[in-house]
């Protein structure tokens, strides 16, 4: 296929005397021809960027379609601009293939010029790359048909025929080294064109699972309080009003001894009057939880996300996939898989990059584009199958307690180090003795003994995704 761009754009370059270059819609070089002329004008820097770096800056592509190329049926003249870069005069053929623009031809003009029956020649081969940019584009589609099939099929006879189909339709590439990136939510059934995407084999969008709610700490904060009932000593419930919540609140009294060791404010399960301060938030009717599942999408249908199948020339350079998805993602987030060569685990480099994005939906500082060998423990927890969480901490995790749940997830993510936990919830170590106490009364579980952490962390990560 590269062969015959070239051809076509050396056959124009023939045509109208002058070495022409074949960009895409989205100003990626496809084929120039050859520069004979020893006359250094006969390049200009964005010319040389484009040979170079196989693409224009975007500050070029908005100067060259502000003279609407994007629209024109036939040639367009652009004057030379040196405080843009380009300081030679162009011609430009849009390359349109039943009205829809695929491509364009650029020239350098210079006096006389090419006559008309030149440039007329030169539009039908124009017309000629734009029926070979959309046989591309529609083979595209068609590959994107395979991906979809080999992504959701299960292992088995179906799973071994679609792989046979995409291997069939990639080639040679097909035993090449390949990642896959997942990004998710994707908003439309659509999707780009690989030929937009350097580095892009195939893309698809199909069905998505999302993550539970918002990432942690998004709409729990303390504030004025507000009445709400909580578990009093031995698992009876306390009647708290006002300043003086249970959830969340310092505890007056002296001196009563946490699980571990140190001192809180109050008795633990009973609130001090008027000493502790409410947690807003913390009510069923507050902002959704990240600890309880989330809703459906807000338009109605599926979740959906966003497969693509990217290329890669070395397995400790996953540039291309971060690129793609950066370029991609808008809202979204994404996963990026680790590589493989061939396509035989193409399922599990799907399930490695689901699990990338779902790690940076409910974690921000994994993301905003995640790859799976840095996920850490999100690679075991997003392994797991959907399972209803562990009886121990199924009360901590209502939307009534989503403020301890929070409290006790920072606190094991600081290794159980106080200080630090406080800080970073910017709360007194007395309100945070008396949350974690609360918390153990909850669960059970002594915060105190490791597999006891264990048990709770894991929970605490696993609800969110």
């Amino acid at each position: 296929m590269k062969g015959d761009y070239q051809e076509l754009v050396d056959e124009i370059s023939a045509l109208l005397g002058e070495p022409a270059t074949l960009e895409n819609r989205d100003f990626g070089l496809i084929a120039f021809g050859a520069h004979d002329s020893d006359d250094d004008s006969a390049m200009d820097p964005v010319r040389t960027r484009s040979i170079l770096t196989r693409k224009s800056s975007p500050a070029v592509r908005a100067w060259f379609e502000g003279f609407g190329i994007t629209r024109a049926t036939g040639p367009v003249r652009i004057p030379a601009a040196p405080d843009a870069g380009v300081f030679r005069d162009r011609i430009c053929l849009p390359v349109r293939h039943r009205g829809v623009v695929l491509g364009y031809v650029w020239l350098l003009d210079a006096e006389p010029g090419p006559s008309h029956a030149q440039l007329t020649a030169a539009m039908e081969v124009a017309a000629r790359i734009g029926e070979l940019l959309a046989d591309e584009e529609r083979a595209g589609a068609d590959l994107s048909r395979e991906l979809r099939a080999a992504l959701t099929a299960e292992r088995g006879w179906q799973y071994d025929m679609a792989l046979t189909a995409l291997r069939t339709a990639l080639g040679p590439d097909a035993e090449g080294l390949h990642t896959l990136v997942c990004l998710a939510p994707w908003p439309t059934e659509d999707t780009p064109s690989p030929r937009t995407i350097p580095g892009a084999a195939a893309l698809c969008a199909l069905p998505w699972r999302p993550a539970a709610g918002p990432p942690l700490g998004q709409g729990a904060a303390t504030g004025a309080g507000q009445g709400r009932q909580a578990p009093g000593p031995a698992g009876r419930s306390g009647t708290t009003s006002g300043p003086g919540s249970a959830s969340g609140g310092q505890a007056s009294g002296p001196g009563a001894q946490t699980g571990y060791g140190r001192q809180a404010s109050g008795p633990v399960g009973r609130t001090g009057a008027g000493a502790g301060r409410a947690i807003a938030g913390a009510a069923p009717d507050a902002a959704p939880s990240p600890y309880v599942p989330g809703s459906a999408p807000a338009d109605g249908g599926a979740a959906r996300a966003l497969a693509v199948l990217v290329r890669l020339r070395s397995a400790d350079n996953l540039s291309p996939a971060t690129a793609a998805a950066t370029r991609l993602r808008g809202s979204a987030v994404a996963g990026v898989a680790t590589p493989r060569r061939g396509l035989a685990e193409l399922d599990t480099a799907w399930r490695e990059a689901c699990s990338g994005a779902r790690a940076a939906l409910v974690q921000p500082a994994l993301g905003p584009v995640a790859e799976w060998a840095a996920i850490g423990p999100y690679r075991l927890l997003t392994a797991l199958p959907p399972a209803e969480p562990d009886p121990a901490v199924r009360a901590l995790l209502t939307p009534a307690h989503t403020e301890l749940a929070r409290t006790a997830e920072v606190f094991l993510d600081h290794a159980g180090q106080a200080g630090r936990t406080a800080a970073a919830l910017g709360i007194h170590r007395q309100t945070l003795y008396y949350r974690l106490s609360r918390v153990e009364q909850l669960t059970g579980l002594d915060l105190d003994a490791g597999e006891d952490r264990l048990l709770l962390h894991m929970a605490l990560k696993a609800a969110r995704l």
